[in-house]
């Protein structure tokens, strides 16, 4: 743990729930002001005829003292006996979510003001959410205002209760909820004498108990490109280092594009050339070869290079004032990258009160919403989870920012680089029996059944049925389920786009070779994307077979028999099928088995027809063969 990094930390909460009064009183306790600013700001208030507020320290301009709110984010500096802090104040007004959401954007850590009297009010939930949808997880939840209650204990359990609650449904925990009065001091930097039967940690000892994020320079590295200067016959990459560490010698990799060199030296303005460089640097470098660079790219490792894609799934906070629905054109900006994007589809907004996700044709004015978009050609991106400078953006319209996105799902990235490229020493063996000579002999020629659908439609089952019917009927199946090859074959693989799309290919070579050998591939997997299976349609040919095991995500999500739904829910399992991630279902399946209207014996009838009718080998093409 870095005990002397700065924790960069935001305040949010409704307005008027004491957000500007606690920093005020922060800053005044821990002795983080500048000598006689809290005199000064009280003869201010004598001279305006006003009674002197703490939040006032904040409240710098004048006018926010005039309209009593605070419109923009503020940072100021404090320090315990731990470590450095740096307060980003951010918006409660209804209006100015726009600011909190950008001024929050670099915080590590939050604290959640709630007015123990009105307490979890429509903004709070919303600011809670957007906590959520910024990854940040580290909260401390301030009850304020606990004197205009009388300290009464039972007020700050029902407000325990109701956020532990919501945050619950957000999948979020805070680490600390603290009865406070940010207007007497009492429990934020010092232990107060009331409330007596409270015995937690103050908001500065919630604070010091906070873990430290992890150091940026220990991810891959990522360095957008900002610009490209021609310098003493030299072509100079200028950037900062957003994660990771390089030095001179290392090959990079730019994308999109994927072109590659070595950096021959690296470069900062007045000063001596370095060999080395790490996050939160911003360098300049050559290449050993001239390579065509542009703004927007990103450099990276070879071997941890960002997928490029032009289809996103964005979980988006929408603050523009028309509202976003298919077929809009914006300007998409994640890092430094710019590109034109249309909205394909509106898939669903969050009800903000009990997290519920609804249709709608249109988000409108500070709706959040998981929305599909494509860009005119591909850029470097990552999902939040993944990438933290390339899983966020900003939506455009007309040079206004309308929109900010965290990036839920990657729907068209290109396969894992290494598999691409890989050395191709190699000399195949083929088979001393060919498959005529198999399927004479077992009466059915060999292929692949490939069962996609939802978590929960049905596939296994249907896929273990069809494999026990077929050994009876003396057929040679092999039976591939994802889950399974999951912790074997493609354990090594996580649930990036990437890694999705290898999983997809991993199992279709499989697959290929069972039925190259005679035998039905029974394969039960996701594969949720079209794109996927349109490459093995495209790979194994007249061998593949698509069957589309149908069920509407209600009864999956009734039936939820390996508990991933609820998990999903909770937050638990980031980018599920279905909740979080998009499943896009076949548009002309060789067969399709509506699991919710269909008992599983007849589905397993239909399956079993097409298999006979498609596999079995008649008496014509016995003497054929």
């Amino acid at each position: 743990m870095n005990e002397n990094r700065t924790l960069p930390i935001v305040i949010v909460g409704h307005v008027d729930h004491g957000k500007s009064t606690l920093i005020g009183r922060l800053l005044h306790d821990t002795g983080s002001l500048p000598e006689g600013r809290v005199a000064a700001l009280q003869e201010a208030s004598r001279k305006r005829g006003m009674p002197f507020e703490w939040s006032f320290v904040m409240d710098a301009l004048k006018v926010e003292r005039d309209q009593g709110i605070t419109i923009d984010t503020t940072r100021m500096r404090f320090r315990s006996e731990r470590r450095d802090y740096v307060i980003i104040d951010a918006p409660g007004h209804a209006e100015f979510l726009k600011n909190m959401l950008t001024g929050a954007a670099a915080a590590e850590a939050a604290i959640l003001v709630i007015d123990v009297i009105e307490g979890m009010s429509e903004q709070t939930r919303r600011h809670a959410f957007l906590l959520k949808l910024l990854g940040i997880r580290e909260i401390v939840v301030a009850v304020n205002k606990m004197d205009r209650c009388g300290y009464a204990e039972a007020a700050f359990a029902a407000t325990l209760r109701s956020v532990a609650d919501y945050l619950g449904g957000l999948g979020l925990a805070a680490s600390a909820i603290i009865p406070i009065s940010a207007r007497n001091g009492d429990m934020i930097a010092h232990r107060s004498v009331l409330p007596s039967w409270y015995h937690g940690p103050t908001v500065l000892q919630a604070l010091d108990a906070l873990a430290d994020a992890a150091d940026e320079a220990d991810r891959p590295l990522r360095l957008p490109v900002q610009d490209v200067y021609k310098f003493d016959d030299r072509r100079i990459i200028v950037g900062r280092i957003e994660s990771g560490r390089l030095r001179v010698g290392d090959r990079l990799c730019f994308s999109p594009g994927g072109r590659s060199a070595r950096i021959a030296s690296l470069e900062s303005w007045n000063a001596q050339p370095e060999l080395s460089a790490g996050a939160g640097q911003s360098i300049g470098l050559t290449l050993d070869e001239e390579i065509f660079v542009e703004r927007g790219q990103v450099a990276s490792a070879p071997d941890v290079a960002p997928p490029a894609a032009a289809r996103l799934k964005l979980r988006l906070f929408h603050f523009g004032h028309v509202p976003l629905q298919a077929g809009d054109t914006v300007k998409l900006q994640i890092g430094l990258a710019e590109q034109a994007a249309t909205v394909e589809a509106v898939d669903s907004v969050v009800d903000i009160n009990d997290l519920t996700l609804r249709r709608a044709e249109a988000v409108g004015r500070n709706d959040i919403a998981d929305v599909m978009v494509r860009c005119g050609r591909p850029i470097a991106v990552e999902t939040a989870v993944h990438g933290r400078p390339l899983g966020r953006g900003i939506l455009r319209r007309d040079h206004h920012i309308v929109a900010g996105f965290l990036v839920a799902a990657v729907l068209d990235a290109t396969a894992i680089a290494s598999v691409q490229s890989a050395p191709r020493h190699i000399t195949p063996v083929t088979s001393a029996v060919s498959a005529s000579e198999r399927s004479s002999a077992w009466g059915h020629v060999g292929g692949v059944l490939w069962l996609t659908g939802l978590s929960g439609a049905g596939k296994s089952t249907l896929a273990l049925a069809l494999e026990r019917e077929l050994l009876h009927r003396d057929w040679r199946a092999v039976l591939l389920d994802g889950d399974s090859l999951r912790r074997t074959l493609n354990a090594d693989l996580g649930f990036s786009e990437a890694e999705r799309a290898e999983n997809v290919r991993r199992i279709g070579a499989m697959a290929q070779h069972v039925a190259e050998s005679g035998m039905i591939a029974i394969v039960a997997c996701i594969a949720p994307r079209r794109s996927h299976r349109a490459r093995l349609r495209k790979e194994l040919g007249d061998l593949y077979h698509e069957v589309y095991v149908k069920a509407s995500l209600a009864v999956c999500e009734q039936r939820d028999v390996k508990g991933l739904y609820a998990k999903a829910r909770r937050g638990e399992i980031a980018g599920f099928t279905g909740v979080s991630d998009l499943y896009e279902p076949p548009e002309a399946p060789a067969l399709e088995i509506g699991t919710d209207v269909l008992t599983p014996a007849e589905g397993l009838g239909l399956l079993l027809a097409y298999v006979e009718r498609t596999f079995r080998l008649s008496d014509v093409r016995r003497l054929a063969s």
